[in-house]
């Protein structure tokens, strides 16, 4: 599962960028660049995922990228909080805990022999 979300997330982060502009935080320096470096580190998390031999690794490294993209989750429930649609402002915040089973994924996998 945790290989197949960071396939797909990386690639519509590569390919469609200008979908994740709107949730970056504002501190966050060169938004576009920040978007390909975590959609390609989303790319090399799952490869890395696929064997044996570089699971571990890339548990480790698909946790720093799923607390590291996070803040962009908070940002965007918070902007749906200030709008009147209900339906985003509940599918914004009930994203907030389904991001919980992949951080218990990749640890898991990180902390595997």
């Amino acid at each position: 599962m945790l290989t197949a979300v960071f396939a797909a997330s990386g690639i519509v982060h590569l390919v469609r960028p200008q979908t994740f502009e709107p949730i970056m935080p504002r501190f966050v320096p060169a938004p576009r660049e920040v978007i390909y470096a975590s959609g390609v580190a989303e790319l090399l998390c799952a490869a890395g995922l696929l064997h044996p031999r570089t699971r571990r690794l890339a548990g480790w490294g698909s946790l720093a990228v799923l607390l590291g993209v996070y803040p962009a989750n908070f940002k965007m429930a918070g902007d749906a909080l200030r709008t009147r649609n209900t339906k985003l402002k509940a599918a914004a915040v009930g994203r907030l805990p389904l991001q919980l089973p992949l951080l218990r994924a990749a640890l898991r996998t990180a902390r595997s022999r």
